[in-house]
């Protein structure tokens, strides 16, 4: 059976953190007890904060910042291209760029176009997020709603 590698270039990290393998880090700036599980992806020029976790599966494309004290929840996609022409964006200078607050809760599962979320509001498991969110609550669904302000 041939071995899972995993691939961590010019990750700078805090205190504390922990990353359980096999993942796929590149060009990462992590702040202090940041918890990364296995099978994730962090892709280049991507920041996050002080004890956020993300759990199992997920993949984080370039141009992400999250915030502080966040859960990103097993198997949640973010994508840097909102594909307005009709067609995949080759060149990185033009991916745009998603920022997620401090204190976000983002379930399993959900999908991220490139937004920006406000602090403290939770996604629910399975959500498509496809515009930014810039009211504290609770969001579900595909596309994402508010169902409540918290």
């Amino acid at each position: 059976m041939k071995s899972i590698n995993s691939k961590i270039i010019n990750l700078k990290y805090g205190k504390g953190c922990k990353i359980i393998k096999p993942v796929n880090i590149y060009g990462s700036k992590f702040g202090n007890n940041v918890f990364v599980g296995p099978f994730v992806e962090i892709q280049n020029n991507t920041l996050i904060g002080d004890n956020t976790r993300i759990q199992s599966h997920s993949f984080i494309c370039s141009n992400v910042t999250i915030g502080k004290n966040s859960f990103i929840g097993h198997g949640v996609m973010f994508t840097n291209d909102d594909l307005k022409k009709g067609k995949i964006t080759r060149n990185s200078k033009f991916f745009k760029k998603t920022k997620i607050g401090n204190d976000v809760v983002i379930g399993s599962n959900s999908t991220l176009l490139p937004v920006t979320i406000t602090s403290g509001t939770v996604i629910g498991a399975g959500s498509t997020v496809t515009k930014n969110i810039n009211v504290k609550g609770i969001y579900a669904g595909s596309p994402a709603k508010l169902l409540r302000k918290i």
